[in-house]
Order: C-alpha cells, then structure tokens, then sequence
C-alpha cells in the first residue's frame, strides 16, 4: 500500500553551514522532510554558519514570532580593511596599517556600539528600499541611503586580539568578539562601525551564530546529519521553550479553538506572545492580550 508520508509538526534546529543562503538551506530540509510546507525564522548570511531555526508543517505558523527574539554569535572582526559588503565575502576597498591601535581604544569603540543603538544595515543586505532590495540596487550601482533603524546590543565583547598580515601585506587586527543581540541587528554593521570609529576601517571574516532565543547550538543539526536522521522538536516543546505558557481547562480550549477570544489571566498583560496548552498538554494556539481579552495570533489546535 502507498501510504503518503507525513511530516511531523514542529521546529528543526539546523547548524548553517557557511556558502549556503537559508533559502537553500529551506530547499534542502523540503526534500528531508518530504513537504513544502518548511520556513526559516530569521536569515543567516551565506557566509555564517550556525543557529538557523526552521518550522515544518504547521510550525511554519509560529516562524515570524520566533523571528523577533535575541540572537547571540561569536564573530571575527578585522580592523584595517574595508570592503564592499562589510563582510569578507566582498571586495577590499581600503587598506590602513591597524598595527598602532590600542585595547583601549577598541574597548572604547566597542562601549560606543553596545546599549540602544541608531544603525544603518550594510547596503548588500535584504532590506526593501521603496519595495526594492537594497543588495539589487548595490548591485546595480545605484548611489542610495539606508536610514539608520534601532537595534539594541545588549552585550559586544572581545575575547581576544590578534596581530596579523592580510594578503595585500596591510598589517591589520583580528578581534574575537561575541554579540548577543536584538532581531534586525547586523554584525558586520557592527564591525563596519567599529573600524570607522577608530578610523583604519574593519570588517568581519567570521560569523557564527551560538543561539536564536531559547534554542542553542548543542540542540543544532547538520543537514548531514538530518539526512541520516531527521530530527524535529515537536511543535508543544517548541512553544513552551519559547513563550510564556497558559494552560486551560478543557472549556475554555474548545472555546478557543471555536475562535472565542478568552479574557486573559493579568499575569499574561504585558507578555507578548502566550503559547496555550489544553489539559492534555497539546499546543493549542499563540495568543496575546489586547483589552483584556485574548487575541489569536496562531491557532494549531
């Protein structure tokens, strides 16, 4: 009998490997997961490697929420060189001997890039500008801004800094950095910055992304590894890991699931998104308080 293969619902951890776009990485895990039905929260450069959060079946539904949370990665950061995209996947377009720069003065630059911060994302990044992306129009040879947006940084150290010769004999800085991070914050924004600030230029060479949320690299797969075996954190695991939980008795589940909107428990007020669970434990919906009352923002149950 030709039974049809279902997908199980709920999130895949993947560890990124570096030269892939998350929209391979999506392709990839579709012919893994035998569905269409896979979204990734929250993009990773092609460069990076790490923490890519994937949803399957009806976890797609909670991606643009998980989208929204801290991120924290470990980076490399050359001071000395400027290029076209910030990263080291373009161009070099300046060169300054990085040599004399002193630990106070990156500890000082890095002070200056930490908090609530005013930032203006890389120009080869996905951002739409009037509709259009803002890497398409850098390609393109277009002159254009990028209004600076608000990001918070809640945490930039450095571990470690290292003498080096880039290729071109330059002689430059290898900072090791790690970053923990609002959503929309760009780290090569933030190497960008921190060369500016100290007036030889920088870039990043290295990005790996240690945690999205609740979910870190010690529960990340390679797709190699979920080639031999796919492994999915179901959907309710998934959601109690990563929003506050609200369990109801059995009326009130089936009310909501019959689009009822629930008063809300104060306690939920000013919580953002609350994952509700039904006395069996099943993951019913996302939901949020507006006057009171709960709002759906995704029904799975």
């Amino acid at each position: 009998m030709n039974r049809k293969h279902t997908a199980p619902d709920g999130l895949v951890i993947v560890d990124k490997p570096s030269g892939f776009t998350s929209h391979d990485v999506v392709a990839k895990m579709r012919g893994i997961a035998r569905t269409r039905r896979v979204g990734h929260a929250g993009t990773l450069d092609p460069m990076a490697t790490g923490v890519l959060v994937l949803g399957v079946e009806k976890a797609t539904k909670l991606l643009g929420h998980l989208a929204l949370t801290e991120k924290e990665y470990l980076g490399t950061v050359r001071l000395g060189q400027t290029t076209l995209t910030d990263d080291a996947e373009g161009e070099i377009t300046a060169s300054t001997d990085a040599s004399k720069v002193t630990r106070d003065a990156i500890d000082a630059g890095i002070a200056k890039l930490t908090g609530d911060i005013m930032q203006v994302p890389s120009k080869v990044s996905a951002i739409k500008i009037d509709g259009v992306r803002s890497y398409k129009r850098a390609r393109e040879g277009e002159d254009f801004e990028i209004p600076a947006r608000p990001v918070t940084v809640s945490s930039f150290t450095v571990y470690d800094v290292r003498d080096a010769v880039a290729e071109d004999g330059t002689p430059v800085l290898d900072l090791i950095v790690s970053v923990v991070c609002s959503s929309g914050t760009y780290i090569r924004a933030l190497a960008r910055d921190l060369g500016a600030g100290l007036g030889v230029g920088g870039h990043l060479t290295a990005l790996r992304r240690t945690r999205v949320g609740p979910y870190k690299l010690d529960s990340a797969r390679t797709l190699a590894q979920l080639q031999e075996e796919l492994t999915v954190m179901p959907i309710a695991e998934a959601a109690a890991a990563a929003f506050p939980r609200w369990d109801v008795d059995a009326k009130r589940a089936r009310l909501l699931t019959n689009g009822v909107r629930l008063e809300m428990p104060d306690e939920y007020a000013a919580a953002g998104p609350v994952a509700v669970f039904d006395p069996e434990g099943r993951f019913l919906a996302l939901v949020e308080e507006q006057k009171g009352k709960a709002k759906s923002l995704a029904v799975l149950g």
